[in-house]
């Protein structure tokens, strides 16, 4: 349970790191698309803003998941990461509806012209470094097994990809098609909710208990190579944060003794706690 909790505060980096990134990048961009006359790049320039903010609310999620359990909260805090995300997923959409209905205006506006090419290279220099920090909240995502860390990892590689997409729209507008910079603005908008939308998915999808059905099965494999078990009547696990809890019911023999049953389910919890990474299992034992 200490290395959970010194895992979260290793995480704090990878959020730290992305929002530091994201403001820098929200105001080049932004600065550079109203000189460069960019729909596109301000579009993307406002994605970023919302990236601070989501990487704010994960911040904060990882912070309050540190809280030990008290009167209030039995189980602890780890539920703050999903829901923080879901905040995070509501600003974003909102303000990915936005670009869209300013990028959609723009589009029907005939006195549009081409940007400045300038913002072109904009869009390309952010996309490096955004996919640079990318590479580096995956690697800490994965050390730590951290899911909000890994939300945050797709989100800034989703970021560099509306950055090149932003980009060629740019460029394209250069070669007498100035109506592309505005139509990339709304492909920028339509990936930013997206974006929203793929974590409001997945936070929703937690919150709500749900469980991946494949990964019930590997606990189920781990539990029946455990000598003494007959089988697993029942197993239902839920997530809180990036921990799992789980319940199962297994099946032993009638004619062992209370002492050797409760054996048996030690060994069952010792097996996913430390193959799985399983913050807790609670074993109920059932004659067969």
């Amino acid at each position: 349970m200490d290395q959970k909790y010194l895992d979260l505060k290793m995480g704090e980096r990878g959020a730290i790191l992305s929002i530091f990134v994201y403001i820098c990048l929200s105001a080049f961009k932004l600065t550079v698309g109203y000189i460069a006359n960019s729909e596109a790049l301000k579009a993307d320039g406002l994605n970023n803003t919302t990236d601070i903010i989501a990487s704010v609310a994960v911040l904060i999620g990882l912070k309050i998941s540190q809280r030990p359990a008290d009167k209030d909260h039995p189980y602890g805090h780890w539920k703050a990461e999903p829901v923080a995300s879901l905040v995070a997923a509501f600003i974003m959409v909102a303000v990915g509806l936005q670009v869209l209905y300013t990028a959609a205006l723009s589009v029907f506006d005939h006195t549009t012209e081409a940007p400045d090419s300038i913002a072109a290279w904009t869009g390309l220099f952010c996309a490096a470094v955004i996919y640079g920090v990318y590479r580096y909240n995956r690697k800490l995502a994965q050390k730590i097994r951290s899911q909000s860390v890994m939300a945050a990892a797709k989100d800034n590689l989703s970021d560099a990809w509306v950055s090149i997409g932003t980009a060629v729209g740019i460029f394209g507008a250069q070669f007498g098609l100035p109506w592309l910079d505005p139509v990339a603005a709304v492909v920028v908008g339509l990936l930013i909710c997206k974006t929203g939308w793929e974590i409001f998915r997945e936070a929703s999808h937690d919150l709500t208990d749900g469980y991946d059905e494949n990964q019930l099965e590997v606990y189920k494999e781990s539990i029946f190579d455990i000598p003494g078990v007959k089988g697993v009547k029942t197993i239902r696990a839920r997530k809180y944060g990036s921990s799992s809890v789980v319940d199962v019911v297994i099946l032993v023999k009638s004619t062992l003794g209370i002492g050797a049953a409760h054996d048996i389910s030690v060994e069952v919890e010792d097996a996913l706690m430390k193959e799985h990474d399983v913050i807790e299992v609670h074993v109920h034992v059932e004659p067969n």
